[in-house]
């Protein structure tokens, strides 16, 4: 019979323990290793995009020659005629978002406060996956709905054509309205309890204590939730070029066809040829859209360093 010493039984148990220290190490680092790589590649395509963009959206003023002034604030796009004044299309664009935030975040913050605020476990339970199925369609499910429904609806109704900014404002801001409200919910929830009961303990209605004390609380995470979906909004091309028109014109009324800078690019990017000044063009109106993405981006990071200060 063999007797094992109590030293030998320590230094087994020793052992032991490095084996499993070594193995959760290699669990650590690959784990590390991957999460950096994945960072390191998010950054990259980010930056190779930006790159790309800016590479190509240039072509138009540096080897075209046409005027960055021209570009911005010339007032009539015509590709055929070698017109590029991109005026019409900018605020095409700014009208339909600015519109569409407008129509969308009094239903979306109502929506948040019945979700935050008055319903039970069980209300929140039932709106919630209705908001998740509304982000889960298709934009081009939104603008077939909207070309088959709105635009008859205003033609007969109110005037016009039916497509123009009235038509895509509801549509994008239906769109929208889901970023809006799930966005408003997380601020929400993420006001302090104690401020709800404070207000309640000064003797203010639940109303008072809503208005008040958890709207201003969470106004930065509720102004973070529009400039999101505005920003969306502002990108969004599928579903707009379906409803508003697309005539590169300023709108003269809400009924009347428009035009932005999403749906330009889509409607003519199979128009132009591939190095053409026209195509060059199109890029540049990529450019744009890169460039006001960022100033949203911006924004963003803006309110809500406020709102950890």
């Amino acid at each position: 019979m063999t007797i094992q010493s109590p030293h030998s039984k320590d230094l087994s148990q020793t052992n032991h323990w490095l084996l499993e220290g070594m193995k959760r190490y290699r669990r650590d680092l690959g784990a590390h290793i991957f999460i950096y790589a994945v960072a390191i590649f998010i950054i990259l395509a980010s930056l190779s995009l930006t790159i790309f963009l800016i590479t190509k959206g240039v072509q138009l003023f540096t080897h075209d020659g046409v005027s960055l002034f021209t570009m911005i604030f010339g007032s009539v796009w015509d590709l055929h005629d070698g017109k590029y004044g991109a005026l019409p299309l900018i605020a095409g664009s700014f009208a339909v978002t600015v519109l569409a935030a407008l129509f969308a975040t009094p239903l979306s913050i109502g929506t948040a406060l019945f979700m935050g605020e008055i319903a039970n476990k069980r209300g929140r339970k039932w709106m919630q996956p209705v908001i998740e199925m509304l982000v889960g369609i298709p934009s081009v499910v939104y603008g077939f709905i909207g070309l088959t429904v709105i635009v008859p609806f205003i033609r007969e109704h109110i005037g016009g054509i039916g497509f123009g900014l009235l038509a895509s404002l509801i549509v994008v801001g239906v769109m929208i309205a889901p970023t809006i409200i799930s966005i408003t919910v997380d601020g929400l929830l993420g006001v302090d309890q104690s401020l709800r009961e404070g207000s309640y303990a000064l003797g203010a209605t639940r109303w008072q204590m809503i208005s008040r004390v958890v709207i201003p609380a969470a106004s930065p995470a509720i102004l973070s939730a529009i400039l999101l979906g505005m920003a969306r909004a502002f990108g969004e091309a599928l579903a707009v070029q379906m409803v508003i028109g697309n005539t590169a014109v300023f709108p003269k009324s809400l009924v009347y066809p428009a035009a932005t800078l999403t749906t330009t690019i889509t409607s003519s990017l199979g128009e132009t040829v591939e190095g053409s000044t026209a195509n060059h063009s199109l890029w540049a109106l990529g450019l744009i859209l890169l460039a006001m993405s960022y100033v949203f981006i911006l924004v963003i990071r803006w309110i809500g360093r406020k709102r950890n200060a």
